[in-house]
């Protein structure tokens, strides 16, 4: 099964005074990396494909594993998948390693559908639902499954 990935590199930036990675900038790199997910499973930018479904995907949960520290200038390759699908949210899990492969940080995204106009919960759009269900955990033995894009330093 297919799982998207993208490479960025830790900028000066997004340290603390400690020179390693500031906490929040971890939940940044999630988030930013699960639209990136959406947008290659949907075929366009993520924000707007899914409000042209006719809902909003709010942040209902973020969850982050720190395993190692992660300073200036070093490389990171996040592999993204969709690990679970509700009714009307649906969790995407965000894996974080160093190019050599030793583990950074692991995290969950969790979005709820909302009706925009009532700003209450709605059942997950069909063709996200699709999108999102072909979208799993790949075989980490099998190095075809993995698919790459970079993000130049910003």
């Amino acid at each position: 099964m297919p799982v998207f990935t993208t490479n960025r590199t830790v900028l000066f930036g997004d340290c603390d005074p400690a020179g390693v990675i500031y906490t929040p900038r971890v939940g940044h790199f999630i988030v930013e990396a699960v639209l990136e997910f959406q947008a290659w499973l949907l075929g366009g930018p993520a924000a707007r494909s899914i409000l042209a479904m006719g809902i909003q995907p709010p942040a209902k949960a973020l969850s982050v594993v720190f395993i190692a520290p992660l300073t200036w200038d070093e490389q990171i390759e996040l592999a993204v998948s969709c690990a679970a699908i509700g009714e009307t949210s649906f969790t995407c899990e965000v894996l974080a390693r160093r190019l050599d492969g030793g583990p950074v940080f692991s995290g969950t995204l969790t979005q709820v559908c909302v009706s925009p106009h009532s700003r209450r919960p709605v059942a997950i759009p069909t063709a996200l639902c699709q999108a999102l269900q072909g979208a799993g955990l790949p075989d980490p033995s099998d190095s075809m499954t993995w698919r790459s894009h970079d993000h130049a330093p910003r």
